[in-house]
């Protein structure tokens, strides 16, 4: 349970909320994943791709025998018309530099011994497919990054794929039903939050941006393009995410909160819905 910042009664604060909200929707939502994973690797996943969730801890060794626990953000596989592909995403709200690479290798690496073959005169290792979701970026972020590994007989590489997440307008999300990203929208407004907490006309502004966003997400919906359930991780990502990226503008925080706090369904409903899924099973039903 995320800690309560002083005068955070209602438990909003987190010390890590856009890490919360990547994997809440990529560990209980199919129907975002799958999109997010069609448009990082140019897949054509469709309606009868199955997703399964694979280990996320994983422990590197280092030189002095020592090991340390490592926690990816996602590992999973999607299986479709009997061919299956693992993937390795990570979320990173800093801005890029070279170290994440290294951060990225390390983890991928680990993947790859922890499922390896291993027989008398061979250890084959396969490497995930690996995507970085970077909420923030600068002008020189390349839209991919590759790996290099210089063997004794040959250099190999592996790409990893980037998604500039404030790259990519609304227009776009809704088209290419990149719902996964709308909780991260409040990012293009980072740099800004100063100049909007005392500017009522670009309060407004904002606020009309949130509204459009959810009536296209209610249209979205009654469409079904989305599940309702995944509507309600997203609008209750969405009201985390913006709460603790304006932590100390209280005007706009007050004013998105208030404006959300009419749409939202409080999380818990996540945990009856669970619930009920697995009553419905017990009766057969």
């Amino acid at each position: 349970m995320a800690a309560i910042k002083p005068g955070d009664e209602n438990g909003m604060y987190s010390s890590t909320p856009y890490d919360d909200a990547f994997r809440t929707m990529e560990g209980e939502c199919d129907d975002l994943l799958i999109p997010l994973v069609n448009y990082f690797f140019n897949e054509e996943y469709g309606e009868e791709a199955r997703i399964i969730r694979l280990r996320n801890e994983h422990f590197i060794e280092h030189p002095d025998g020592s090991e340390e626990k490592r926690i990816t953000d996602s590992h999973f596989c999607i299986i479709q018309k009997g061919v299956t592909k693992r993937y390795h995403l990570e979320c990173e709200s800093g801005g890029y530099d070279s170290s994440i690479l290294l951060r990225m290798f390390e983890y991928t690496s680990q993947i790859a011994i922890d499922d390896a073959e291993k027989g008398e005169a061979a250890l084959i290792v396969r490497f995930p497919y690996v995507g970085l979701l970077l909420l923030s970026n600068n002008e020189d972020t390349p839209d991919k990054a590759e790996i290099r590994i210089s063997t004794p007989e040959e250099e190999i590489s592996y790409y990893v794929s980037i998604i500039k997440r404030q790259d990519i307008g609304l227009d776009e999300i809704f088209e290419k039903r990149l719902y996964f990203l709308i909780p991260f929208y409040i990012f293009n407004y980072r740099n800004k939050l100063s100049v909007i907490e005392k500017d009522e006309e670009r309060q407004e502004e904002l606020l009309e941006k949130y509204r459009e966003i959810y009536r296209r997400l209610r249209d979205a919906l009654k469409e079904r393009k989305v599940t309702l359930f995944s509507y309600g991780v997203i609008i209750e990502s969405m009201r985390r995410v913006s709460y603790n990226m304006t932590l100390g503008h209280e005007t706009v925080q007050k004013k998105v909160g208030d404006m959300m706090g009419g749409q939202i369904m409080d999380l818990e409903w996540i945990r009856v819905w669970k619930d009920g899924k697995t009553e419905g099973k017990k009766e057969g039903r």
